[in-house]
């Protein structure tokens, strides 16, 4: 038990605070077109300038530098439109900020498994925690070069870390890399340059609160009337009143249409960003808006009605329920999806497959759903798995990041907590104590499946293990508490159980009769003798 690891604490997983909304903008006109095109090409020049100065300043950006940015900005555009800008470009590079630091991190792990590695000879076995050594002399000859290369990559990257430089690329750097494999991705080069323009393009204006419709730059009324203010070079495009241009598309939210609608009615503010789809060529208008923070139930409350474990696979959800004893309640329950394919069918796939979870869990009573809090950062490595390609690339797959955030907010429109758990052991305690016992001519029971009720256990405060047998020593207390599963407060828990029956222990029937006749012995004796042995008097021979 020393070589297990320390388990963390399970706990409610905080609520969402934001939501996003999406409509196409349908029957746009050629004039719509290009004046979306002329604002979102303007505008995205602007940003990349924008950020590109961000990126200079490094570290020593204060409140001074971004004052003269918005400046600078609002002479070619408008003082919201320079706000959101600036405000856009320090969140980008602050999020190359944080990429930059998880890179560093990935490159110690690298560093630390190969030195570990190298340092064994040859053939040395590992353990479940560390590898062992390199089979070969060419095999650790070329992790030595390898090695040689990440430290020199760590070098590299620390030293950027502590000047302030990041590296970011506005349209992405999957897509720019696209530009040397266009054969591979079946694209022309206008194809191409027309999906790298409209990604670096900037359509969207952060809401205002106490202004009409939440937003003044691009406002969407309550009748579904789209309406854009310019910025100053193309203001002679207007076709409405103060430098304005109004779409000929009408918007109408389906999902959370009423919640937006009390919003812009109230004039709370409102976020919104417009957006081509190249692949489709449809235009698309996004808004979004905080709210409060959900409140997160306490954890004995989210308890009370038991729960729901779920394991998290590479193809499904395995779900069980249990009791708020920790007892399984009726069979496992699958909910598969697919993540292959591009990363909308990905997203698709994964959001189905948390509306059937959701409500089957609705529909079975329960307050909470149990889950590991996942986090393969430090399995993704090639150090540490070597040649187990198809096994990085499994877990690499798994969205895990993406899940918690669809899954905390699709449970909360739903009433339903999220209990994160420590992952440590759940598949491998779960087929010791559960896959057998649970295992029936009509239930199969996998291995995810008795992982989901160690998730569901352990989210309920219960130790994995189901109830043990009484100890030694002629079944009674004297080696300890009788079970693994009563609380030690809980009042007979070393004391001896009464038996399962509908009478008290030594009490008679009922009925006064025997349930159940006594069945003969198998057991081959000798027929008992009517007489009586007698030992005879001697007798003697003359």
């Amino acid at each position: 038990m020393g070589d297990l690891r320390k388990l963390t604490a399970s706990f409610v997983v905080s609520g969402p605070c934001g939501v996003a909304v999406r409509d196409r903008l349908k029957h746009l006109t050629a004039q719509d077109e290009v004046v979306l095109r002329a604002v979102g090409e303007h505008q995205g020049a602007l940003a990349s300038g924008d950020l590109k100065l961000r990126c200079t300043d490094g570290l020593e950006h204060g409140a001074d530098s971004w004052a003269a940015r918005k400046r600078e900005l609002t002479g070619v555009s408008s003082s919201r439109i320079a706000g959101a800008i600036t405000k856009a470009t320090h969140d980008q590079w602050a999020l190359a900020r944080r990429c930059q630091a998880a890179h560093i991190q990935n490159l110690k792990a690298g560093i630390r498994t190969l030195r570990h590695r190298l340092s064994l000879p040859l053939g040395a076995p590992g353990t479940k925690r560390a590898a062992g050594g390199y089979r070969s002399k060419s095999e650790w000859f070329r992790k030595s070069r390898r090695l040689a290369a990440l430290e020199a990559r760590h070098t590299a990257a620390v030293a950027d870390w502590q000047a302030g430089r990041v590296r970011v690329v506005r349209g992405g750097k999957r897509l720019l890399n696209t530009r040397h494999h266009l054969t591979e991705a079946r694209l022309t080069e206008d194809e191409w340059r027309e999906r790298w323009e409209a990604e670096r393009w900037f359509l969207a204006a952060d809401g205002e609160s106490g202004k009409r419709f939440g937003n003044e730059t691009i406002r969407v009324t309550d009748t579904g009337e789209v309406s854009i203010k310019l910025p100053a070079p193309l203001a002679h495009l207007a076709n409405a009143r103060h430098g304005r241009y109004t779409l000929t598309a009408r918007i109408a939210f389906a999902h959370r249409g009423a919640e937006w609608a009390d919003r812009i009615e109230a004039n709370r503010a409102v976020a919104y960003r417009i957006h081509l789809d190249t692949q489709r060529g449809r235009w698309c208008l996004t808004a979004s808006w905080q709210r409060p923070v959900v409140q997160t139930i306490p954890l004995e409350t989210a308890r009370a009605q038991g729960m729901v474990g779920v394991d998290t696979n590479a193809d499904h959800f395995a779900a069980y329920r249990l009791d708020r004893h920790g007892n399984p309640i009726g069979d496992p329950h699958h909910f598969f999806y697919d993540l292959s394919g591009t990363a909308g069918h990905r997203d698709a796939q994964i959001r189905h497959a948390l509306t059937r979870l959701i409500n089957w869990a609705k529909c079975a009573g329960v307050a909470a759903i149990g889950i590991e809090d996942l986090d393969f950062t430090a399995e993704k490595t090639r150090e540490k798995h070597g040649r187990r390609k198809r096994f990085r690339q499994l877990i690499s797959g798994m969205p895990t990041g993406k899940l918690k955030a669809r899954l905390v907010s699709m449970a909360a429109e739903q009433g339903l907590s999220i209990v994160a758990v420590d992952p440590a052991y759940t598949s491998m305690w779960g087929a010791q104590h559960w896959q057998k016992p649970l295992t029936t001519p009509r239930r199969k029971m996998s291995r995810h499946d008795a992982a989901g009720i160690a998730i569901g256990r352990r989210a309920l405060g219960h130790p994995v293990r189901r109830r043990t047998a009484p100890p030694p020593h002629d079944q009674s207390d004297r080696a300890g508490h009788r079970t693994a599963q009563a609380a030690p407060g809980n009042r007979g828990r070393e004391e001896t159980r009464p038996p399962t029956t509908d009478r008290p222990p030594g009490g008679p029937p009922p009925n006064g009769k025997r349930k159940r006749e006594p069945s003969a012995s198998n057991t081959v004796r000798d027929a008992p003798s009517t007489h009586r042995w007698v030992q005879d008097s001697l007798m003697w021979t003359g």
